[in-house]
């Protein structure tokens, strides 16, 4: 089967579109023959962790396609499902922070740049009709580490004001559509004048330049829930923009890992501080259920053939996009 695969070099350079066996089942998994897959910023990350010594590795975690074998007693897929998959590895019931043993599909693990891919059965559920292919693709990474944020985390609820700094990515799109979807008042930056007039026709119903003052273009007012991403360079600005009692929630450092903060001025405010990252099968289900609720669709930047892999990995790798890339299987 065709599939893009790192190797021996770090980052992108390591990246080639080549023959790779076709994967084996065990007892208990399914093999989806995949239609289209989407990228992530964690495609990018995987590139510089999987090292050059280890054997070959298929990257990318979102899919959707149409299953072509199980194996053993498997009773909720069968063959021929029009299917999502859920590349949380090993995370079943919603918990404070994921279970030993969690994996990300793409490492270390084979992902979903390819023909076909073998997952455990739970980890795929029916394709919401309304959705294409293309946007089931991209749909499980980039919603369920949204869902998990707003939600779980952030407990969001009607009438809030929602802050999220620095939209564009797919998981901000992702959590601007569900917090409008949930009855709250959003607001976003951009250093990107297009991507805020984009956010405003998403739904967004305060858009400003990220380089403006925070404080003068809010005009004094303050926000229930934070949602960060950006990391160091943001993250103090985004901690000011919260009212006393409010909550930060962060899944992600694009700007810097490390970050200094005043802690006695974070205490004073009673400010709830909480990280994220992904989600539990149970949250993949009330994600899917929310957005077939809402009949919400992915945004998509751009879609690209499999072969084309090198410009979908350096559009990413700009930040260029607004929204998910795509990349069609045939």
């Amino acid at each position: 089967m065709k599939a893009v695969v790192h190797k021996n070099v770090p980052g992108i350079e390591g990246l080639f579109y080549q023959e790779m066996e076709k994967p084996e089942l065990k007892k208990g998994e399914v093999r989806v023959k995949l239609k289209t897959a989407g990228l992530n910023h964690r495609d990018l990350f995987v590139l510089y962790r999987h090292k050059p010594e280890e054997p070959p590795l298929i990257v990318g975690s979102d899919g959707a396609g149409i299953v072509e074998a199980v194996a053993g007693d498997v009773s909720a897929v069968q063959v021929g499902d029009e299917v999502m998959i859920n590349p949380g590895l090993g995370w079943k019931e919603n918990s404070p922070a994921p279970p030993e043993g969690f994996e990300i599909l793409g490492l270390p693990f084979h992902g979903t740049l390819a023909e076909y891919v073998v997952v455990p059965a739970e980890n795929v559920i029916p394709k919401p009709a309304f959705l294409t292919w293309e946007e089931a693709g991209v749909m499980s990474l980039a919603a369920l580490t949204a869902y998990r944020a707003l939600f779980t985390k952030g407990q969001i609820s009607s009438g809030m004001k929602v802050f999220i700094p620095g939209i564009g990515g797919g998981v901000a799109t992702y959590l601007l559509q569900f917090a409008k979807a949930a009855g709250a008042e959003v607001y976003v930056t951009s250093r990107s004048e297009e991507k805020c007039r984009r956010a405003l026709e998403l739904g967004a119903d305060h858009a400003f330049n990220s380089h403006d003052d925070w404080n003068k273009a809010l005009n004094g007012v303050k926000m229930d829930l934070v949602i960060e991403s950006v990391g160091a360079a943001t993250f103090n600005k985004s901690l000011d923009t919260l009212k006393k009692g409010g909550t930060i929630v962060t899944f992600g450092a694009s700007a810097g890992d490390v970050v200094s903060f005043d802690l006695r001025k974070f205490f004073y405010g009673q400010y709830k501080l909480f990280g994220s990252t992904m989600g539990s099968g149970e949250e993949y289900l009330e994600m899917v259920k929310f957005v077939e609720e809402h009949q919400i669709r992915p945004v998509i930047d751009r879609v690209y053939s499999l072969r084309d892999f090198k410009e979908a990995f350096l559009r990413l790798e700009e930040a260029g996009q607004f929204g998910k890339i795509v990349l069609k299987i045939d």
